[in-house]
């Protein structure tokens, strides 16, 4: 193995704003050869996701922070090479944690977060696993359980046109609610709406979002999947109902403030809705509930493979541009999961 060349990002500096060439170096450097209880993984496609930002800084966190001048972490999906160990076979498909890099060496003496062999044959594409069948759409399914929306009531969702908003909203849609997303540009909120089966979408980027918002909840909000957070959760504070329900998934309009001296948090100012409508707040982590990712898989597969679930990719070329593409997916300037495609 010591002909193969593994290219990868190692985090040099913590991003004070946007990620930079100077936080994130893009080097190479022999792959080694790998002793009894490891095996060798060719990551085949990159899960982009706005955590990945929040792990480079040194806020505290549901995981500690990327170590400095370590490869930079990150889930993806790939295929064991080279093996010394019986539970990942040369051959099989695997997603995990297998970093910003071409190679992963899966060693069973450290790992906290083990990988999980795929079936075969694949009952869906390799991104989909990263994807609608994997974190983000596990994540999706478990905010709209916790939040239970019920027949009828408004279920509204942030970052509707993204990996996590667009699977919720199209689940909370076969419970019976009315789903209200909230997108970046009239494009995106055409898509939710035509596409996905939302009743309607308010467009982030026009001066009049707010009033959009209020005239798509006239009668309030009763389920908000909250993946935003800012201004945008402050708003949806102010539009709540008599025992709302909110799912805390993410607050991605903060991500690039954490780190150094450019932390703008505002902080929130509609907070006390929570007490006088006596609504419930609930923040999860996707891998608190590793015990119940083969239960919901098997529902998401189900639903994708009859058309009743719709997910879409966004596929990046180049491993290389990985750095580039998280800072565009923060920016909201794709569509659905974004990956990066690691193999020609």
């Amino acid at each position: 193995m010591s002909t193969l060349t593994n290219r990868h990002y190692r985090l040099r500096s913590r991003p004070t704003g946007e990620v930079t060439a100077e936080n994130l170096e893009w080097t190479e450097e022999p792959v080694p050869e790998i002793a009894e209880g490891q095996a060798l993984i060719r990551t085949h496609y990159l899960s982009v996701d706005p955590t990945n930002r929040v792990w480079m800084s040194e806020m505290r966190s549901y995981i500690p922070p990327v170590e400095l001048n370590a490869v930079m972490r990150g889930a993806g999906v790939g295929q064991v090479v080279a093996s010394m160990r019986e539970d990942l076979p040369v051959g099989a498909h695997v997603v995990g944690l297998t970093g910003w890099q071409d190679y992963c060496v899966a060693d069973v003496a450290h790992e906290d977060m083990p990988f999980t062999i795929l079936p075969d044959p694949l009952p869906a594409p390799l991104p989909a696993f990263v994807g609608v069948l994997g974190h983000t759409g596990i994540s999706a399914y478990l905010g709209v359980e916790f939040g239970d929306p019920k027949p009828g009531e408004t279920f509204f969702v942030s970052a509707a046109a993204g990996a996590v908003g667009s699977i919720a909203g199209q689940l909370a849609k076969r419970r019976g609610a009315r789903v209200v997303g909230l997108a970046g540009g009239a494009e995106k909120c055409r898509y939710v709406v035509e596409k996905l089966g939302f009743d309607a979408c308010v467009d982030r980027r026009d001066d009049d979002w707010k009033a959009q918002l209020d005239l798509a909840t006239p009668d309030g909000i009763d389920v908000d999947f909250e993946n935003v957070g800012g201004e945008i959760m402050d708003h949806v504070l102010d539009r709540l109902n008599i025992g709302a329900r909110i799912t805390l998934c993410g607050l991605i309009s903060e991500y690039n403030t954490y780190g150094g001296d450019n932390n703008t948090q505002q902080g929130l100012r509609n907070v006390s809705q929570l007490l006088m409508q006596r609504a419930t707040l609930r923040g999860f982590i996707v891998f608190d509930h590793v015990d119940r990712y083969g239960e919901i898989i098997t529902e998401l597969a189900k639903d994708l493979s009859v058309g009743a679930l719709r997910g879409e990719d966004t596929v990046v070329d180049g491993l290389e541009n990985a750095r580039l593409t998280l800072n565009r997916s923060i920016a909201g300037e794709y569509r659905g999961k974004v990956v990066v495609k690691a193999v020609d």
